[in-house]
Parts: C-alpha cells; sequence; structure tokens
C-alpha cells in the first residue's frame, strides 16, 4: 500500500528523474491537505454506521426493485450483504483519504471484485450510485464540520469510475 509520497517518488525513480518543480508543488499540496483529509477521516470514522444506515435507505428508496423479490437485496441475509459492503467501501475511502493516494482502492477493493460480483451476479448501477450517495453525506458531513470538503471526492468518485469502467 502506497501514498501520495511513495506513489510520486516511485515514479520519479522508475524514469530516473529528479523531482521537478512539479513534484514539489503535489508534495506541497499533499502535506498542506494532510490535516482536513485527516479531520475528513475522522468524520467518517466517527458517523460510519449513520453513514452506511443513511445511503443505505436512500438507495433502497430510490431503487425500491432491489429489495422486492427477484431483487438483489430481497432477503435479509442480502439486505446485509449490500450493507456490508457498503461499509466496506467507505472504511477504504477514509483510507485513500488520509494516504491521498487510491492505490490501497485498487490493492484492497478494486482487484477481483469482478469476478467476485459476477459469480454473484451482483449489480454494478446500484453499487456505484451507493459510493456516490455516501460521497455526498461524507462530503455533507464535512462541510459542517468547516472543512473543505473537496478531497472527498477523489476516492469515490475513483472507486465509481472503476466500477463503472469494467464489465462487471
Amino acid at each position: 500500500m502506497r501514498d501520495a509520497v511513495t506513489t510520486l517518488i516511485r515514479n520519479y525513480d522508475i524514469t530516473g528523474r529528479y523531482l521537478d518543480r512539479d513534484a514539489m508543488d503535489r508534495l506541497k499540496s499533499y502535506f498542506s491537505s494532510g490535516m482536513a483529509r485527516v479531520q475528513a477521516a475522522a468524520i467518517i470514522n466517527s458517523n460510519a454506521a449513520e453513514i452506511v444506515k443513511q445511503a443505505g435507505l436512500q438507495l433502497f428508496e430510490e431503487q425500491p426493485e432491489l429489495i422486492r423479490p427477484g431483487g438483489y437485496a430481497y432477503t435479509t441475509r442480502r439486505y446485509a450483504a449490500c450493507l456490508r459492503d457498503m461499509d466496506y467501501y467507505l472504511r477504504y475511502a477514509s483510507y485513500a483519504l488520509v494516504a491521498g493516494d487510491t492505490d490501497v482502492l485498487d490493492e484492497r477493493v478494486l482487484e477481483g471484485l469482478r469476478e467476485t460480483y459476477n459469480s454473484l451476479g451482483v449489480p454494478i448501477g446500484p453499487t456505484v450510485y451507493g459510493i456516490q450517495i455516501m460521497k455526498e453525506i461524507v462530503k455533507e458531513k464535512v462541510a459542517a464540520a468547516g472543512i473543505d470538503p473537496s478531497y472527498v471526492d477523489q476516492p469515490f468518485d475513483y472507486m465509481s469510475r472503476e466500477f463503472s469502467e469494467k464489465n462487471i
């Protein structure tokens, strides 16, 4: 698992270059945003159960076919699995937020997901929508705490984009 600093250094090392002005600017940005990213992760941590519950309620209210007979979240077991997965995505989004890098999402969430979801018949559209709902809830909570919520977008949007681009 890497963070923004180790990823940057690794990329420059691979090409055999010294850190240039662009690299220094990215490092400055990473360190200057560090406190806001950590505070946002703390808000996620202290409100995780509420965020997942609220996102799940909104998802199933807007897409009730998911909880009707034949829907992916129809049984209690499947409903609980859906909320468990949402919690999983939220937790890893918080890790990526602190790291300032999406590498942890590739390593721990996205790799192998296609095969898993295909084998279980999990629809990707509602998954992506649930991730976006959680992002909006987190942004509201972060903004309410007086923290710049723009840092919250990256991990959630990255997961959504990667899920959407894969033929799951």
